[in-house]
């Protein structure tokens, strides 16, 4: 069985949508761990609703930036993880984590990147600034992860139209509900069945 890892901060959501995607069938795959920065993370409580080992590990207590990432690669190793998801996961990784885990890291960021993205584009920020710049389109973007911000080989993206009306909090729901609740699930679906293979950093799927 195809083991997931996932690193969360906040509330979850994404998380759910994995959840969700795993229990309908549509994702072939496990959850074998959840691990969150934050001992009060909702998202750790979703994961206990439904039975998933969910774990606070805490970057203080660790002592170092590099101390925590071991940490964290001991962890997952240890259960063996094929892929690692990070949903809403808000500390940046450094080579230790990164490198132990080589193109099995992927991340979801709200925009269709390059556009607002890389270093402070988190949150609402990327929906305020994608309203200043006046774009007519939007979307999120699914990447794995390498050493840069919002760098690695883009595996799947998706477009959501701005409207006039919209809000830095309407466009961020919008987002979530049309892009990235469908698109983080299929990206895992097709990592877990080897339909993509990476080549001078461009995503390419095999089932096409």
């Amino acid at each position: 069985m195809f083991k997931i890892g996932v690193l969360v901060s906040g509330g979850g959501t994404n998380l759910q949508a994995i959840i969700d995607a795993v229990e309908s069938g549509y994702i072939n795959a496990e959850i074998v761990s959840v691990v969150s920065n934050r001992s009060k993370a909702y998202a750790l409580k979703r994961a206990e609703n439904k039975g998933i080992e969910a774990v606070f590990i805490s970057r203080k207590q660790a002592g170092s930036a590099e101390a925590y990432e071991r940490a964290l690669v001991k962890h997952f190793k240890d259960r063996k993880v094929d892929l690692i998801v990070l949903a809403g996961f808000m500390v940046i990784l450094g080579p230790t984590f990164i490198n132990a885990f080589e193109n099995k890291i992927i991340n979801i960021h709200p925009s269709l990147i390059p556009s607002f993205c890389g270093n402070g584009f988190y949150g609402l920020k990327v929906h305020e600034e994608a309203l200043k710049k006046g774009v007519k389109v939007t979307g999120a973007t699914v990447h794995f992860v390498n050493a840069k911000a919002d760098d690695g080989p883009i595996i799947l993206q998706k477009a959501v139209e701005v409207k006039d009306s919209d809000s830095a909090e309407s466009l961020q729901k919008r987002v979530m509900e049309e892009a990235e609740w469908k698109i983080y699930p299929e990206a895992i679906k097709l990592i877990s069945e080897n339909k993509l293979i990476i080549e001078n950093n461009i995503v390419r799927r095999l089932d096409r």
